[in-house]
């Protein structure tokens, strides 16, 4: 179930990223190369919640921090995500420093209510957070929800992944994202977004398990 907020298309590429990593790591740029393509359209996915349209240049710096350091890396496909997502996150504040900005909330009210069908299921705010008009609507979240939902979601951590990345308690971490993806799922569908999630709640997102 999306429920815990990890894709399920994410966790199955981490034998595939696995084997790629440790083929990079003895030097096989092929493998490198497919470690980028599993890796980079969810750790982009999470730059962009973090300052917007630089992102390109954001993940760009990430990755030569990643392929640089690679050989220090030990662990497998979903320590290796996790591990690019604590560089990229470096990254990204870095560049929020620089820029004297914090990541801040878009008025897409209208577009809310101009979207098509009836998007009113937590499973669906979970689909839609791929899109860049959803990643738009996470900026607008408070920022630990946001980073939570980023990790969980887009990235695809679980949630001691995701707390490793944030420096926070596991707990804490889910709290947020179960908080972020109900005010998310309101958002993109109205008022009947708590089936489906109910009946686990923040009683089953705050374990740190």
């Amino acid at each position: 179930m999306a429920q815990g907020g990890e894709p399920r298309r994410v966790q199955a590429y981490d034998g595939e990223l696995g084997a790629a990593v440790a083929r990079a790591q003895q030097g096989d740029e092929a493998a490198f190369a497919v470690a980028y393509r599993l890796v980079q359209p969810g750790l982009l996915g999470y730059v962009r919640g973090l300052v917007g349209d630089d992102a390109e240049d954001v993940a760009s710096d990430a990755w030569l921090e990643i392929s640089r350091d690679l050989g220090r890396f030990k662990g497998d496909g979903a320590g290796f995500r996790g591990w690019s997502a604590t560089i990229a996150r470096h990254r990204a504040l870095d560049h929020l420093r620089r820029q004297k900005v914090r990541p801040r909330p878009s008025a897409l009210e209208q577009d809310v209510l101009d979207l098509p069908g009836p998007h009113s299921t937590h499973d669906q705010a979970l689909e839609a957070i791929s899109t860049e008009y959803a990643l738009e609507l996470v900026r607008g979240l408070p920022r630990d929800q946001a980073e939570a939902v980023l990790l969980r979601v887009v990235v695809g951590l679980d949630g001691p992944a995701a707390a490793r990345v944030l420096g926070k308690r596991p707990g804490a971490v889910r709290t947020a994202a179960y908080r972020g993806l109900k005010r998310l799922a309101r958002q993109l569908g109205g008022e009947s977004t708590d089936k489906g999630m109910t009946d686990d709640g923040p009683r089953t997102l705050g374990e740190s398990t």
